[in-house]
């Protein structure tokens, strides 16, 4: 891969990074803006807790397609940490193709039914639900390009990291 393309890579990450923060800065300041309206003015509004919601939903996907990254991510790894590279690449690309399958069997149905939702909006913000729900479309086949990276990765020799629990963190 060449030095621009790693440079535009790590641009896009950053931007990635800076939209999920986004995101989060605005879900605190509608949640203290409900209980300051709550327990202060008393004055309960209902779209401060739907747009918390919306924007958790859409970080939470978001984040798994565009930020967290492999090594970051949740799994069982008692036996992967446990084995040789060589199987650990086996592991890789079973589970990659498994991903792989079951994402693209899936797409067609979720692609339908978030189309089908455009007739649904919202209670107080009115926003439409297939705009709303469209993340998952993009978490979706976001997942399916990585994986079958990964895949592409393990059938080239390229044994995923090994875990050392000794350098675990939270990603910082």
């Amino acid at each position: 891969m060449t030095s621009s393309l790693r440079a535009i890579g790590s641009w896009l990450a950053l931007r990635a990074e800076n939209i999920a923060a986004a995101m989060l800065a605005a879900m605190f300041a509608a949640f203290l803006l409900q209980i300051a309206f709550r327990y202060l003015l008393g004055l309960p509004i209902g779209w401060t807790h739907e747009i918390s919601v919306i924007l958790w939903l859409w970080l939470v996907l978001w984040g798994a397609s565009f930020v967290v990254t492999e090594r970051e991510e949740i799994r069982f790894d008692i036996i992967y940490g446990a084995v040789g590279p060589g199987p650990r690449r086996v592991m890789a690309l079973i589970s990659a193709f498994a991903v792989i399958v079951l994402y693209t069997i899936s797409l067609p149905a979720v692609t339908d039914y978030v189309t089908f939702m455009k007739v649904e909006r919202t209670s107080y913000l009115k926003i439409r639900f297939d705009w709303l729900f469209s993340i998952y479309i993009v978490f979706a086949v976001a997942t399916i390009i990585r994986y079958i990276w990964i895949a592409w990765q393990a059938l080239r020799g390229v044994a995923p990291d090994e875990f050392d629990p000794t350098k675990a963190s939270s990603g910082v």
